[in-house]
């Protein structure tokens, strides 16, 4: 059976994932990485953790989800035996926001965790999350102390793996949201550019879209999963 290795955004708790899991069929297993959320580490220390979840035999797919896109990407550049195929989410090869760059330091001293609970499910789940999806975010983000967000978000403001990227030989599927309010669509953009054999796929929805349109997303990982499957079996 076909293993589909998710690995999670900033809070890096994994448990957002749940919507995705469960409107995903049987046909696959699902590996669910997850990160300290009491430890700041950078993204080296962070991939060292997705490389010991990965599995020991068989096809797998590998889905980075926005922080996670930069980990997707270095892994898959070194090959791993049994990939057959990488998904990106609301993610970037390299800074997004540009812009962040400029106020270094400041921007990664931002206390995440103060901003009002509305204005980050507006930023992340849009305006017509459920009630349940709010509290799991509230959730996944309060699970993690404040230094680690703040060790990611830095690590976010310097990554680039737009080599690694370039040297992809394997199918990838990039998953862009119509209204992300985080990642702009010139990330994705951006990686398409970088790597052409890149399957751009606009869903609509916000940045947490594997959350707020998960049956959409699932349908697309689906397909996609099926047919890089097939391509790596031959």
């Amino acid at each position: 059976m076909l293993t589909i290795v998710l690995l999670p955004g900033m809070d890096g708790t994994g448990n957002l994932f749940a919507p995705l899991i469960e409107a995903l069929t049987d046909e696959f297993a699902i590996a669910v990485v997850r990160y300290p959320a009491h430890e700041p580490l950078g993204y080296n220390e962070l991939e060292a953790i997705a490389r010991r979840a990965l599995p020991a035999s068989g096809q797998f797919i590998l889905l980075g989800e926005s922080f996670s896109g930069p980990i997707a990407i270095s892994i898959a550049a070194s090959r791993p035996e049994g990939l057959v195929g990488v998904v990106l989410c609301c993610t970037f090869a390299r800074n997004p926001r540009p812009v962040l760059s400029a106020i270094g330091r400041l921007a990664s001293r931002l206390p995440i965790k103060l901003a009002p609970t509305a204005l980050i499910s507006y930023a992340l789940l849009g305006r017509q999350a459920s009630r349940a999806l709010r509290s799991s975010l509230a959730a996944a983000i309060a699970a993690v102390d404040s230094r680690v967000l703040q060790a990611r978000l830095r690590a976010v403001l310097t990554v680039d793996v737009s080599a690694k990227l370039k040297t992809l030989q394997l199918p990838l599927l990039y998953m862009q949201a119509s209204e992300d309010r985080v990642v702009p669509a010139s990330a994705g953009h951006d990686i398409a550019a970088l790597y052409p054999a890149t399957q751009l796929i606009p869903l609509r929805g916000p940045h947490c879209l594997l959350q707020t349109a998960a049956t959409e997303s699932a349908a697309t990982i689906t397909a996609f999963t099926r047919q890089s499957a097939r391509a790596g079996s031959m």
